[in-house]
């Protein structure tokens, strides 16, 4: 799909340098001194324009980023007007013969309906109305067609159509790559759901019937265990931004163990070494306590004497390196790698899974999990975090201490 729409791009811009060049080379100056030809002019002024217009269109379609984007458009096809509109209503009108709203609305039935582009002669009772014919091309997005980019001229002219054409079309690339970010935005929300419900049926059940246990023998012991219970519950639960700090996500990991080591006794160690350097690092959210329920899962499975789980956060320059490492009883490595491709049981490893597609989709493939693991040898796994990354980053204090 990427590959597609980037050959797209590449075809589509010539076309509007030139469509741009022919509209604007009239009202341009003619010397370009230091700017190479009129048409390599046009092509610099064409890609700048687009790269303007672009940040607005990869939101969607609204009448705010319709607004933002539409006078860049405009400058591109060097028109009177240009509007946009979604299949209701003009979204914005850029530029003059506004009056002309209700007519190219009515206009827009068959457009929309057919996804085929169409060209008009307006009418108009204003003797000294500037734009008398318009063109429609329609905005499509998967097939689907979404509204209208209308340019309106003085007159008719084929060099108009063909590069209003060709302006919706990259439109149109824009609103799919946005409508792409949405989906893997939807992905993403579905994924850390689909975690919440991993912790729900089992943690949930097995942390009160801890607490329970200790409500008569040790009340002040339930209590403390409840605090816990609920700091994690509401970390775990909580419905805004999809980054925490790993600071945060320590925080949580710490209320889980403290409710698993009431559960498990002395069955169950800990070390935890911690570089302060790296706690305000921004991470996805729920991005390690999966690997450590993991850890405890496998560590514990199997085993009847002690299990040690350790824990390490480290400064390695750009990066912050986490290892969870469990003396357990390990993984075979093809089963890992059929659990890692989602290849296994519906729930089998899908903490694993899951966290491994998100490191992949934030940081790229070059940071997914590390996991070094053998039959009865425990496993190690290693994330590598970078400090700094466009787009990961906290909207607000996420975690109340």
């Amino acid at each position: 799909m990427s590959g597609f729409l980037a050959g797209l791009l590449v075809a589509v811009l010539p076309l509007l340098a030139a469509g741009f060049w022919l509209g604007r080379r009239t009202a341009r100056p003619a010397s370009l001194a230091g700017l190479g030809t009129p048409v390599e002019h046009a092509t610099f002024e064409t890609l700048h324009t687009a790269s303007l217009a672009t940040p607005p269109l990869r939101a969607g379609l609204t009448e705010e980023t319709a607004r933002k984007s539409a006078r860049k458009l405009r400058s591109l096809l060097g028109t009177d007007a240009l509007c946009l509109t979604d299949r209701e209503q003009v979204l914005v009108w850029d530029g003059v013969g506004a009056h002309h709203r209700t007519e190219i609305m009515e206009r827009l039935t068959g457009p929309l309906d057919t996804g085929r582009g169409e060209a008009f002669p307006l009418t108009c009772d204003t003797p000294d109305c500037a734009v008398r014919w318009a063109v429609v091309a329609p905005l499509t997005v998967d097939d689907r067609v979404h509204g209208a980019l209308v340019a309106c001229a003085p007159r008719e002219s084929a060099v108009l159509v063909r590069a209003a054409g060709e302006v919706a079309r990259w439109v149109s690339v824009q609103l799919e790559l946005a409508d792409l970010d949405q989906s893997r935005t939807r992905l993403i929300e579905a994924e850390i759901r689909a975690l919440r419900a991993q912790i729900s049926p089992h943690f949930i059940f097995n942390s009160l019937a801890v607490i329970a246990s200790f409500v008569r023998t040790d009340p002040e012991r339930a209590r403390e265990l409840l605090l816990e219970f609920a700091d994690f519950t509401r970390y775990s639960f909580r419905r805004h931004g999809d980054f925490t700090t790993l600071a945060d996500e320590l925080h949580a990991i710490d209320h889980y163990l403290a409710l698993v080591r009431a559960r498990f006794g002395d069955r169950l160690s800990v070390t935890l070494q911690i570089a302060p350097e790296v706690l305000p690092v921004a991470l996805p959210f729920l991005c390690l306590q999966p690997l450590v329920e993991n850890a405890v899962k496998h560590g514990l499975e199997g085993k009847a004497d002690q299990c040690h789980i350790q824990i390490t956060a480290q400064d390695a320059g750009a990066e912050a390196l986490v290892v969870i490492e469990d003396d357990g009883a390990g993984m075979d490595p093809g089963l890992l790698r059929r659990i890692l491709a989602r290849e296994g049981s519906p729930t089998g490893g899908i903490g694993l899974s899951n966290v491994d597609d998100r490191l992949r989709q934030v940081y790229g493939d070059d940071h997914g999990l590390v996991i070094e693991t053998a039959a009865g040898a425990g496993m190690k796994i290693t994330v590598r975090l970078p400090k700094y990354q466009p787009g990961v980053h906290l909207a607000r204090r996420l975690t109340p201490r």
